[in-house]
């Protein structure tokens, strides 16, 4: 692609930058998967008095939001990965003249990720 002017200290620069906030990101997530597993086990109940309570309305509620939006969260983090390792890759090509290559990486990079919700039992990192 004629045209081009990149500035690869600058895309290290931005790519950082994306990076902490990926980080960021993340422990918000961990954090909010704590917070709603209290909130759910705190919201009581309508029975259960007497060993493990059951899981009440508000607790199912927030259980199926969160079943529901997971996809949604986890492709925020595929997404921004996609997107930083998609630039590092198209600079790095352009930094050894090979613009086509670039191309081709900042495209592939637009595309959307594929995204696969863990099983129940699954543990990070594959390991069941």
């Amino acid at each position: 692609m004629q045209g081009w002017d990149i500035t690869p200290s600058g895309v290290q620069s931005v790519t950082s930058l994306v990076g902490d906030a990926m980080d960021d990101v993340a422990k918000s997530v961990k954090s909010y998967g704590t917070n709603i597993g209290s909130a759910a086990s705190s919201a009581g109940t309508l029975s259960g008095v007497y060993g493990p309570a059951p899981t009440g309305p508000i607790g199912a509620a927030l259980g199926l939001f969160v079943e529901k939006t997971a996809g949604d969260v986890l492709f925020l983090g595929a997404r921004a990965a996609k997107s930083v390792n998609g630039a590092r890759e198209a600079t790095a090509y352009y930094v050894v003249g090979d613009l086509d290559m670039a191309s081709t990486a900042g495209h592939k990079a637009l595309s959307a990720p594929k995204v696969e919700l863990p099983k129940p039992g699954d543990q990070p990192g594959g390991e069941k």
